[in-house]
């Protein structure tokens, strides 16, 4: 797999609700901390004012643009934010199963929306690199996620038999597109390890790092993939990252390692030689410096803490 296709099968993102809303008129809504999970949602027609708790300015939102909640922040969805928001459990609760709700006879304005929750134990990885709001605007580049949306909003519009399940499907389809555009929008000058993918150099590094994760690579091999020097490489990675190449390696072992751990019933030996470590002891003390405890009460269920640089 991809690096941003790796990231995402650890962090294991479950589609728990995909919606449509629609409304008439002027509104406001309030929708609550959404724990650790990502909010994806695409303006279909009209317009409306985002705003996230913690976040000063509020994001204005035109039809056929979408947004990314990382932060699990409470938000906001308004037309007009001076007014009293409305709980949106009580707006969506015949939603809770999937399908459209209508707000004073809907008209004006059409939205469809995902929330994920995320499975896997490291949110941080990805979470922690992205800012509170992903806001995408409409543009040629954008025609992949206005297929899925325009989709998703026929499936919600007129269900049909397996209709769960496309939606599901499209829901993923929405999040994947919205993270490549995010991160094609910073590759003149974004920083953090998702805009590293989208430089060929050093998406051609972190791509040979996790395609063979227990290689025992060396600082010189890594450049040879980036095609640059040594020296070059390894300050443009740490530049770009915010870690030095082998410290990014051990921490995206140790992760890989952790789902290991709590997944597959492996052994901690056959583990740490597999990620190319030539002692278990070796191994454990370098897991236990990035995860925070010993292989072994991790894969018991000990840690549940996240890693934020990989």
């Amino acid at each position: 797999m991809d690096p941003l296709s790796d990231v995402l099968s650890l962090l294991k993102p479950q589609n728990h609700l995909s919606a449509g809303f629609e409304a008439g008129g002027d509104w406001s809504l309030q929708f609550p901390d959404q724990e650790q999970g990502i909010k994806c949602g695409a303006v279909v027609s009209g317009a409306c004012w985002l705003s996230v708790a913690g976040r000063a300015d509020a994001v204005r939102l035109e039809a056929g643009e979408s947004f990314l909640l990382p932060s699990g922040r409470p938000f906001r969805l308004a037309t007009d934010l001076s007014l009293p928001p409305v709980a949106a459990a009580e707006v969506f609760a015949p939603a809770r199963r999937g399908g459209i709700v209508s707000l004073n006879g809907g008209g004006d304005f059409f939205l469809v929306s995902s929330r994920f929750g995320l499975a896997g134990r490291h949110a941080g990885i990805l979470l922690g690199l992205l800012p509170t709001i992903v806001h995408i605007r409409n543009a040629p580049e954008t025609a992949a996620l206005r297929w899925s949306v325009e989709r998703m909003m026929q499936e919600l519009r007129h269900p049909q038999p397996g209709g769960f399940l496309v939606v599901r499907h499209l829901a993923h389809m929405m999040l994947i597109q919205a993270l490549r555009l995010h991160l094609a929008d910073g590759a003149n000058g974004g920083t953090g390890w998702l805009f590293a993918l989208g430089d060929r150099q050093m998406g051609a590094a972190i791509g040979a790092m996790h395609g063979d994760p227990g290689r025992r690579w060396t600082l010189a091999e890594l450049a040879r993939h980036a095609g640059m020097s040594r020296s070059s490489f390894a300050q443009r990675f740490k530049d770009m990252v915010g870690t030095a190449p082998m410290e990014y390696l051990t921490r995206w072992r140790m992760v890989v390692a952790g789902d290991r751990l709590a997944h597959s019933g492996e052994q901690v030996a056959g583990i740490a030689l597999a990620l190319g470590y030539e002692s278990e002891s070796a191994f454990s003390t370098a897991f236990k410096r990035v995860m925070g405890c010993p292989p072994r009460q991790y894969g018991r269920g000990g840690a549940g803490g996240s890693v934020v640089g990989v």
